[in-house]
């Protein structure tokens, strides 16, 4: 799921850089263009594992040729388009002399170049080129990026980060709470299979005191899945310290952000529940499972905070057993 979301960004940042590139082009604005020389140098090298250099920074405006790995034996010219007359006058520039052996890549950052790659180039230098392999575009870049280790993903996300700042929603976070559905999804939940009662405590009261009536169905329900719940809390917490802190803490989290001075109490539990889903939903590690398992799930967990008082206010006189 990280990757996805890594994956996302990525394409998206270098489509954007892709479509400013061809606009402002097309009206004689070119400065992107001199700074995408610089940017691809960078991008290659961490996508390939080239050295490359512009070659324009030792030498202005160097025709043919924009970037150099002499270490790898690669030269790259880089492009807003995508012509034969381009990759041609590239490859016969009198500046590829005396480089044979390298092997030369056309860019297009962003036209297509499919059509380039079945036409026939003539290569006077005799340097190593291959349209098929040589010549890249963005969907030859999405296609390495689609492939790519999780681990080289998030560094090269981090790269267009830093390189190309945009308003975007930010790669999704692993959350306790989606772990936790993801146990609870897997049991037996049916009311029948619950053993034990739930702890004793002062419902009625507490139900009064927060004048809840149409979530006092809900949890009259569902409060008989508190020991079930206590017990995947401890398996819970073996797998890292005050994980299932954090999960009541941010149901706690979410009902102080939601309440508010007039909203009816029952409007206000179901808004928890539904505000839970959702942030279930956007995390990372959340495995997906149908609507009704998902809300059954957070509704569970929800009556399990509301007893031991982590949402709605405490009755003046709560029993020991439910704790903070």
């Amino acid at each position: 799921m990280q990757s996805k979301a890594y994956f996302d960004l990525c394409t998206r940042k270098l489509a954007v850089l892709a479509t400013e590139v061809e606009l402002r082009g097309s009206v004689n604005i070119l400065d992107v263009h001199v700074h995408c020389e610089d940017f691809y140098a960078r991008f290659l090298n961490l996508l390939f594992g080239y050295s490359l250099t512009n070659m324009n920074a030792t030498q202005q405006n160097s025709a043919g040729i924009d970037l150099i790995d002499k270490t790898g034996k690669t030269v790259l010219q880089v492009s807003s388009t995508a012509a034969f007359d381009k990759v041609q006058t590239a490859l016969s520039h009198a500046k590829l002399t005396g480089l044979k052996g390298y092997r030369f890549k056309f860019v297009s950052i962003s036209k297509d170049g499919s059509d380039l790659r079945k036409k026939v180039f003539n290569n006077p230098h005799g340097l190593n080129f291959s349209p098929v392999d040589d010549i890249i575009d963005l969907k030859s870049i999405t296609a390495i990026l689609l492939h790519s280790a999780p681990s080289k993903l998030q560094q090269i996300y981090s790269f267009l980060h830093e390189e190309l700042p945009l308003s975007e929603v930010e790669p999704p976070s692993e959350t306790n709470i989606a772990a936790l559905i993801n146990i609870l999804c897997a049991e037996d939940l049916s009311p029948q299979a619950q053993s034990g009662s739930p702890i004793p405590f002062s419902i009625d009261d507490k139900l009064v005191f927060n004048n809840l009536v149409v979530a006092a169905e809900l949890v009259e329900t569902y409060a008989v899945y508190q020991p079930r719940i206590d017990a995947i809390y401890a398996s819970f917490d073996a797998a890292g310290r005050n994980r299932s802190t954090s999960v009541l803490s941010a149901f706690h989290s979410t009902y102080l952000k939601l309440k508010k001075d007039g909203e009816a109490d029952d409007d206000l539990f179901f808004s928890i529940i539904e505000a839970v889903m959702d942030a279930a939903k956007k995390s990372a590690n959340y495995v997906a499972i149908s609507e009704e398992e998902l809300e059954l799930c957070i509704r569970i967990l929800a009556v399990d905070a509301f007893m031991k008082c982590r949402i709605f206010k405490r009755p003046p006189k709560v029993t020991a057993h439910a704790s903070a």
